[in-house]
C-alpha cells in the first residue's frame, strides 16, 4: 500500500505579529480587528482586507503562511474558519461573498520585512508624500533597513535620482512586478513548502504551479 501524507501540517501560531504599513479604515478596519487574531492563532498572516462592490458585494481577504507561501487548501481552511465568525460579528450589514486568496506572485508588499525578503526584485511603489519630487516609483529593491528601503529606479529620466531612499511610513501602496526571476523564486518557495508538508509532485498530481492570478476559495455569506 502506498504511503499517504497529509495535505498540510499544523501551523505554529504567529506571536507579536509585525504591523502592516498601511492599515485599513472603515468597515475594512473592523473586519481586520475581528479576524487578524484568529488568523495569527492558526499560523497565518493577514495581508489585506478589502470590501468591494464586485459581484454584488465581495469581502476580499488576502493571507499567507508565516513563510510567505499559501496553498488552495489554506484558502479553503480560512474560509471555513472565518465565515461563521463574520456572521456572528455582523460587521457587514448586507449579503456578500467571502473571497480568500493568496497574495499571488506579483504580491503587495505590506510589511517592512517584505522589502527585505524580496530584495533584488522589481517593485512599483506609491508614497503619501513627495520624495525626490515624485510619488510614484518603479525599480529594483536594493536594500531594506529598519526604517526605510532603497529602490534603484527603472529607466530614470535625466532629472531623476537613480537610487531613491523611501521611508516605510510614507508608503501608501507597493507591489512586486511580475518577472521571470520573480516567478522562479516563487516556484522554489512553493516547492519547498510542499516538501515541508510531507508530499511531493507524485502525491498531489492535480496541484498547479502558481500563476499571476491568485488561487481563490469563495463562499456566499448572508449576515
Amino acid at each position: 500500500m502506498a504511503e499517504t501524507h497529509p495535505m498540510t501540517t499544523p501551523l505554529a501560531p504567529i506571536i507579536n505579529e509585525e504591523p502592516r504599513l498601511v492599515p485599513e479604515t472603515g468597515v475594512d478596519a473592523r473586519v481586520t480587528t475581528a479576524i487578524e487574531p484568529i488568523l495569527n492563532a492558526e499560523g497565518y498572516r493577514l495581508v489585506r482586507v478589502r470590501l468591494s462592490g464586485m459581484n454584488g458585494m465581495t469581502l476580499q481577504i488576502m493571507a499567507e503562511r508565516a513563510d510567505g507561501t499559501m496553498m488552495v487548501e489554506d484558502c479553503e481552511s480560512i474560509s471555513r474558519l472565518l465565515s461563521p465568525l463574520l456572521d456572528v460579528e455582523d460587521i457587514i450589514d448586507r449579503a456578500y461573498h467571502l473571497e480568500v486568496s493568496s497574495p499571488g506572485i506579483d504580491r503587495p508588499l505590506v510589511r517592512a520585512s517584505d522589502f527585505g525578503k524580496w530584495r533584488g526584485h522589481i517593485a512599483k511603489v506609491e508614497t503619501s508624500i513627495m520624495i525626490e519630487g515624485k510619488r510614484r516609483f518603479r525599480g529594483t529593491i536594493t536594500d531594506a533597513g529598519s526604517t526605510s528601503f532603497t529602490l534603484e529606479r527603472d529607466k530614470p529620466s535625466m532629472n531623476d535620482v537613480p537610487i531613491v531612499e523611501i521611508p516605510y511610513d510614507t508608503v501608501s501602496d507597493a507591489r512586486l512586478i511580475l518577472t521571470d526571476e520573480l516567478i522562479e523564486a516563487s516556484l522554489k518557495a512553493s516547492k519547498k513548502a510542499k516538501q515541508v508538508d510531507g508530499f511531493d509532485e507524485d502525491d498531489a498530481p492535480n496541484e498547479k504551479a502558481p500563476k499571476t492570478d491568485n488561487s481563490k476559495s469563495s463562499m456566499p455569506n448572508t449576515p
